[in-house]
């Protein structure tokens, strides 16, 4: 009886109380004393006050952590924080940002809850999904709506579109939208030790809940801006980046990746059940940028030791120092935007300032055996990009009409509307030619970037990889997911290339490609797309082709000391004069030259 009398008192203190228990529990477990320290110090530095209430206001978070103005995603992400600053008992929100509401925004935003509550490291999606979520009536009707949703959330007030974007994103899809099983918030409850009572009493189930479209266009290009900010580094520093031109393409990243969650023409917002089936799968790492961003607030600038005084006063009216860029040299296709866009599905670490230009079309040529000078011998993984203009259903020319009839005669509708289209392989192996078998591993991953954000990553049913055939042996190509050319008996090819289920293929003179996705058909090398749950291809004429080295200067050196052995061991076979005497002798000269002999058979002399 004790015990129920100790639960009694549990659940009836109040929430003011619970709230600063967590953020004593955050404090201790999340925080080093100083973060802690700093985190106060910004605190008191930006609130305003009313009476006995300190708190933040939406221009201060939004000057503080530099959000350009242009963007407009400063309401967009002071709607997340005043609603995640509610945790654990989100009914509260929206809520005045006081410093234990900051706290819960910084543990969560950073993902330093992981410390504490550890069972709901999954959740952080479907909390950031509801604070960036309003209720949608027209929506609700095929939902009905729980009579206890509110989550401070409104109607949008705009007319509702019936369609939701592509045929998987329909209405009546949240019964399973799990807002009732939330770990996160349930594992807080525990920490607390907090009774079923009160459980029950924040849970909250909404359905009709959408991200409206335009919010979340705006969320994600301040996500891809924020992408590459390190610790300590000011967003200032990228301010060319949402400048002129830079503008345009951090906006045309931004709608690919929206283009994935819904149709941006017709769809009111994106519904729960397609964004957290889509985040994993497209976008795992769309917002790590938050982490940090928000670790901005645990440094000071106050307790900033390498500053003298004086220093602040006159670095005021100095212009921000500019980033260092995030690719080392130019090229036609990847753009920093772009790169940020890769980095929401592929490691930052292997990206930003990283990356390097092997090979580019324009440049070098657009052929196999250009292509093959500048590529291999990179040791470490590469970034194949290649980007185009559609063709017609029927082939305009000879030289379509050829590369149609190369293909199989089945062909699938357009994979989307826009008429550009740009692909992308991240493979991690070097590259080589490929006799009879493919290569690659299981961390090749196949990706469309534009018009349509969407990843297909490798299976482990099938291996076929990455083909990089020539002539004469196998029919010459560049393919991604294909089956491997197969010579016939007469030691010819019949001509026409396999497609695989779901494949990239590039003619041998890179004039011609083709995407093919067969989501009826199982087995391939690259998974079926979570986005398009139907069959498309996409036959395309190249404009530009790129390959990316992703290391550094080591990687760099490692390529430049085989090319430079290559060339030695060419020139030394230019330097030998043979055919002037016997057969006898001109073998003997290149056995002194080490270029036969033993293990090695020199190779053709022809």
């Amino acid at each position: 009886m004790g015990q129920v009398m100790s639960d009694e008192e549990t659940t009836q203190r109040p929430k003011e109380e619970l709230l600063q228990e967590l953020a004593v529990r955050f404090k201790e477990k999340c925080f080093t004393s100083l973060e802690f320290f700093s985190l106060k110090d910004v605190f008191k530095t930006l609130a305003d006050h009313q009476g006995d209430i300190s708190y933040l206001k939406e221009d201060t978070i939004a000057r503080y952590l530099e959000i350009p103005d242009i963007l407009g995603a400063s309401p967009v992400l002071f709607q997340m924080v005043s609603y995640i600053g509610a945790f654990p008992f989100l009914t509260e929100a929206p809520v005045i940002l006081e410093l234990p509401h900051l706290i819960m925004v910084v543990v969560i935003m950073t993902e330093r809850y992981k410390r504490v509550l550890a069972n709901g490291s999954e959740d952080r999606t479907k909390l950031l999904f509801r604070s960036m979520a309003v209720y949608d009536r027209k929506a609700s009707i095929t939902s009905p709506a729980s009579p206890t949703a509110k989550v401070g959330v409104v109607d949008s007030g705009e007319e509702k579109s019936k369609s939701l974007g592509f045929e998987v994103d329909q209405p009546g899809q949240d019964e399973d939208d799990e807002y009732a099983d939330d770990d996160l918030v349930l594992t807080a409850f525990e920490l607390l030790d907090i009774g079923d009572a009160v459980k029950q009493g924040n849970v909250s189930e909404v359905h009709g809940a959408i991200i409206p479209t335009d919010n979340f266009r705006k969320l994600i290009m301040l996500l891809l801006l924020v992408a590459p900010l390190g610790e300590q580094d000011s967003l200032a520093q990228y301010s060319d980046r949402v400048t002129d031109i830079e503008l345009e393409n951090l906006r045309a990243s931004a709608e690919s990746i929206l283009s994935a969650f819904v149709d941006a023409e017709t769809s009111p917002g994106v519904r729960y059940s397609d964004f957290k089936r889509l985040i994993p799968v497209i976008a795992p790492n769309l917002f790590n940028g938050f982490n940090n961003l928000f670790g901005h607030f645990l440094f000071s600038k106050n307790l900033d030791f390498t500053k003298h005084k004086g220093d602040e006063a006159r670095l005021k009216d100095q212009p921000a120092k500019l980033a260092q860029p995030l690719i080392l040299n130019n090229g036609e296709i990847l753009s920093g935007h772009l790169l940020a866009q890769i980095a929401t599905f592929l490691p930052a670490s292997d990206l930003f300032h990283r990356v390097r230009l092997l090979y580019s079309g324009n440049e070098s040529g657009f052929s196999i055996g250009s292509f093959e000078s500048k590529v291999f011998n990179w040791t470490a993984p590469t970034l194949l990009l290649v980007s185009g203009s559609r063709l017609d259903d029927k082939p305009n020319g000879g030289q379509e009409t050829s590369f149609a009839e190369s293909l199989p005669p089945k062909r699938f509708p357009h994979g989307s509307k826009g008429e550009r289209v740009t692909f992308g392989v991240y493979v991690r192996q070097p590259w080589k030619h490929t006799h009879k078998d493919c290569f690659g591993d299981s961390e090749t991953v196949l990706f469309q970037l534009e018009p349509v954000h969407d990843v297909f990553a490798a299976s482990t049913i099938n291996t076929d990889y990455v083909t990089f055939t020539k002539a004469p042996a196998n029919q010459p190509c560049m393919a991604f997911g294909c089956p491997h050319p197969k010579p016939t008996k007469s030691g010819r090819t019949n001509g026409v290339f396999s497609l695989g289920a779901v494949s990239l293929l590039l003619d041998d003179s890179f004039e011609f490609g083709v995407f093919n996705h067969d989501y009826t058909s199982r087995g391939g090398a690259f998974r079926t797309s979570t986005v398009r749950k139907f069959n498309f291809q996409d036959r395309f004429q190249i404009e530009r082709l790129e390959v990316w080295g992703c290391g550094g200067d080591k990687e760099a050196a490692a390529q430049a000391e085989r090319w430079a052995w290559e060339e030695r061991e060419a020139e030394a076979r230019r330097k030998i004069n043979l055919g002037t005497g016997s057969q006898d002798q001109d073998r003997a000269l290149l056995e002194m030259a080490g270029l036969i002999g033993g293990n090695r058979s020199g190779g053709s002399m022809g």
